[in-house]
């Protein structure tokens, strides 16, 4: 692994030991063999290239906003898309946008150029290539209404496009495959940047009032099962506020879990499991998790 992490220091900044806590948006997560921020495609394929080098599985991630990462940590590389690998570039009502970039960075500069049509991912916490991957929505709109093409590296770490998303509930293309989406174009709609601009305060003071903005969390823990809301039946169980450790079922909207003091991964785990049981023998429903864990 010495040898390893001197090859890779050469293509960028690596640092060993990284807390993974510092990189999720639930700040729960043990440290990282290795962590690497590239700024470029370049120094992404390098980092890919000697990891299948020397025979190492590194991990891919975004900005961590739907991830719960095991206390143990990450004895690998962990590889971040993030604030580094975040270009933006607008082009009459085409935004093509690298996959770090954070949703709320695109929709600024959607509202800067009097784009409309992205105001609903506005204030989704996270960044495109997460979204892209699994068709990110809210308030009525979601990623297949804007995304036209995507970029991405295939397993033998060639840059591909991609067309036809197959994006469904949570859902696309790239599901359950071991691509790497790089960036994305998007395809907007000329609007009036006062409306845009308004449109966007109201999502937000929305989710202010309804969402647990302040605390730490992975956003909604599950999918919406056919014919409910997750969020409705825990309500409904009587779950809000049932803690395990430091993670609670937000008393704010019970789709969330947050981190209320130092809550650890095996913490929201029990109280997902907890959930699930209390849904399942309460309404015969299995609730499906939307964070993906990790170690």
């Amino acid at each position: 692994m010495e040898r390893f992490f001197e090859e890779i220091s050469k293509i960028t900044k690596v640092t060993e030991n990284e807390p993974m806590k510092k990189h999720t948006t639930f700040r729960i997560g043990g440290p990282a063999r290795f962590f690497a921020e590239p700024s470029t495609k370049e120094e992404l394929k390098a980092l890919l290239s000697e990891s299948k080098e020397f025979g190492i599985a590194p991990i891919v991630i975004g900005r961590g906003s739907n991830l719960l990462v095991a206390d143990e940590g990450l004895d690998t590389l962990v590889i971040s898309l993030g604030e580094r690998f975040s270009e933006i570039i607008v082009e009459g009502n085409e935004i093509y946008a690298s996959a770090g970039a954070s949703l709320s960075a695109i929709a600024q500069a959607a509202l800067k150029n009097s784009l409309t049509g992205f105001e609903f991912a506005s204030g989704i916490p996270g960044s495109l290539g997460g979204a892209v991957y699994m068709n990110a929505g809210a308030y009525g709109g979601e990623m297949k209404d804007v995304v036209v093409k995507s970029f991405y590296l295939d397993e033998n770490l060639c840059g591909q496009e991609c067309t036809e998303h197959e994006f469904s509930y949570r859902k696309s293309f790239y599901t359950g495959k071991d691509f790497i989406i790089t960036g994305a174009k998007i395809v907007l709609k000329e609007g009036n940047a006062e409306e845009i601009g308004e449109t966007m305060a109201n999502l937000a003071k929305k989710r202010r009032e309804k969402q647990p903005v302040t605390m730490p969390s992975a956003g909604s823990v599950f999918k919406r099962p056919e014919g409910y809301f997750a969020g409705a039946l825990i309500e409904e169980a009587g779950l809000k506020g049932c803690r395990i450790g430091g993670a609670e079922v937000s008393t704010l909207h019970a789709g969330f879990i947050v981190n209320a003091g130092d809550a650890t991964c095996n913490d929201v785990l029990k109280l997902i499991e907890h959930i699930q049981k209390t849904i399942y023998d309460k309404n015969g429903v299995m609730l499906e998790t939307e964070v993906k864990k990790i170690g």
